[in-house]
């Protein structure tokens, strides 16, 4: 029995179109466009099968999305509804930007991130996929880790940098100014260091590699003082127990590897994701929390996933280049 080649990436994108339609429109599967499609290519019908099966796998993990996201799509929703006349010319333009984006974010499968859309027009650097570095005007070097952005205040004898999601970073440079990054209602003053700040649920965490930072997870609150090698994190104005960690092992995403001893694979996938032009979701909640433990690279997330299928026995299929589904 002869062994069908494997399926194409146009055919996967057809088969998702077809299933699409005929989800929605369910007499359209006995129509003869569809029939004629089918019988056109060995691979069609194969491509269909797998686009169901993909379709069903992927109904629970959209539903979490969807959950996850509409709060602020709604805020965003209700943004795009105001009177068109009531906002500045640069806000209906940029609102315009937006929609197009989601749009076209929504039409690929991949990377949607609503919140992000809004906060990035705040934003004065950000990322995609990619680590960035940048200089500001006082000469600080900062590195963006994927899906980042930050926003610069230098104003008022203050330097400030806000943290609006991902991470960040920081080689401060000497001015006499303050420098404070804020982010997730917490606040970082520097003593003089080199730092990142990574913005979690309801917090953020903060690592320092030199030099020495003041942490106060909310205004008004004590400050505690942190220095090389030590990692707090804070959230809903508490901060954590401080940390002594391996911070160049901890920050070896800004020369491209992920480092992991003994964490659950839900975190790796996570991190991976990142770095990938799309969304991957973990399936299988039990698999999800098996340990891992490995250097991986940032700009191969999917062969850094197969890597780790063989070793733990999973699998992932990948469609239209930008939806992965491990399981």
């Amino acid at each position: 029995m002869s062994r069908l080649p494997p399926i194409t990436e146009a055919q996967s994108q057809a088969a998702l179109h077809w299933l699409s339609r005929i989800n929605e429109q369910p007499g359209q599967a006995e129509g003869a466009a569809f029939k004629r499609w089918l019988l056109a290519d060995p691979g069609h019908r194969a491509a269909y099968d797998q686009a169901q099966a993909l379709w069903q796998q992927s109904v629970a993990p959209a539903a979490r999305l969807a959950d996850e996201e509409h709060e602020t799509l709604q805020r965003y929703l209700d943004a795009m509804a105001r009177p068109a006349a009531r906002r500045p010319w640069r806000q209906r333009v940029a609102a315009l930007a937006v929609a197009a984006c989601l749009v076209l974010a929504v039409s690929v499968a991949g990377g949607w991130h609503p919140a992000y859309w809004l906060q990035d027009l705040q934003a004065d650097y950000t990322t995609g996929g990619q680590i960035r570095q940048v200089t500001l005007a006082d000469q600080s070097q900062v590195t963006l880790d994927a899906d980042s952005a930050i926003a610069i205040d230098f104003a008022h004898g203050e330097r400030r940098v806000r943290l609006l999601h991902g991470a960040a970073f920081f080689q401060v440079s000497h001015t006499g100014e303050p420098f404070l990054v804020e982010s997730g209602g917490g606040k970082v003053r520097v003593l003089g260091t080199q730092f990142e700040v990574r913005e979690q649920s309801a917090g953020a965490q903060v690592t320092v590699r030199s030099g020495r930072v003041a942490v106060s997870p909310m205004a008004g609150a004590v400050a505690r003082e942190l220095t090389a090698n030590q990692q707090v994190a804070y959230a809903a104005g508490k901060l954590g127990d401080t940390q002594q960690v391996d911070s160049d092992n901890r920050l070896a995403w800004r020369q491209g590897w992920l480092n992991y001893y003994q964490v659950p694979l839900a975190q790796v996938v996570e991190d991976l994701g990142r770095y990938y032009p799309g969304r991957i979701l973990l399936l299988d909640d039990e698999l999800a929390k098996r340990k891992v433990s490995g250097s991986f690279p940032v700009a191969e997330p999917l062969l850094a996933l197969d890597s780790l299928g063989k070793v733990m026995g999973f699998s992932r299929q990948t469609v239209l280049g930008r939806l992965t589904l491990v399981q």
